[in-house]
């Protein structure tokens, strides 16, 4: 974390991977199985003190696309913390949607590495707060900084570097990333610390962590490599962890929690 930012309270999100209105979990993205109703988790993460809630729509498919407002509609009625959308955003008229149901900001990936101009036309409607490039990033030899962008979940790689896509996007007009490790997510052996200094040492917007959480001490070394918000999924949809376990881990590691 930058001097800058030192005071700011590092944030808690529980994410929830949402496939035709149900939360799903696996492991690096691969064998979903059923984890919950999305409104009662969103609730019971809400009533446990999160920051916010990040809703992402795996399979994004146009017959889903319903269910989405559908599940935001009802989480944004019952739950007043930030919420953050993403999945099948492809234009500023699905952002607007999205904010007409109660999401907050909006998370763009594949539609945005397909067409980059689509981030400064939704920071230019809506607002950079409003834009959260949303990163799912694999170790590369191919590429300059050893990452690379994926998309479809991570089962396609790109020819886009993750540091320099992160700079673009940025320049842009994205107003946080949101850096998820294709390599650690669902496995539980903790967040990829070399990932989280890199794209904070290049970005000059919030880096929120995904990707690998399994245990109370995994969170801080999260916030210490400079993330600006921890996101988790499984431990939470598990019952492992709550959402206030991991505020008192990070306080007694000497982070600044709400």
């Amino acid at each position: 974390m930058t001097t800058a930012d030192a005071t700011l309270a590092v944030r808690v999100v529980p994410c929830l991977d949402v496939a035709a209105g149900r939360v799903v979990k696996g492991v690096n993205f691969l064998d979903l199985r059923d984890a919950g109703d999305p409104v009662e988790l969103a609730r019971t993460y809400y009533e446990q003190g999160a920051d916010e809630i990040t809703f992402l729509d795996v399979t994004a498919t146009v017959d889903d696309r319903s269910t989405t407002y559908d599940v935001v509609r009802a989480t944004a009625e019952q739950v007043f913390i930030p919420l953050t959308v993403g999945g099948g955003v492809r234009t500023t008229d699905d952002v607007a949607r999205l904010q007409a149901a109660g999401a907050d900001k909006i998370g763009v990936n594949s539609a945005a590495i397909a067409r980059p101009a689509l981030v400064g036309e939704i920071a230019d409607r809506f607002g950079a707060q409003c834009v959260v490039l949303s990163l799912d990033v694999k170790r590369s030899t191919r590429m300059p900084s050893g990452f690379v962008v994926t998309t479809h979940g991570g089962r396609t790689e790109t020819d886009v570097d993750a540091v320099a896509w992160a700079r673009e996007a940025i320049e842009r007009g994205a107003g946080e990333l949101l850096v998820n490790s294709i390599d650690a997510d669902g496995t539980k052996q903790g967040f990829d610390l070399e990932l989280v200094a890199l794209m904070r040492e290049n970005s000059r917007v919030p880096v929120v962590a995904s990707g690998g959480a399994g245990a109370l001490e995994h969170f801080a070394p999260a916030v210490a490599a400079g993330a600006d918000a921890v996101l988790a999924a499984s431990v939470f949809h598990n019952r492992e962890l709550t959402v206030a376990d991991v505020k008192r881990e990070l306080a007694a590691s000497g982070a600044v929690v709400r």
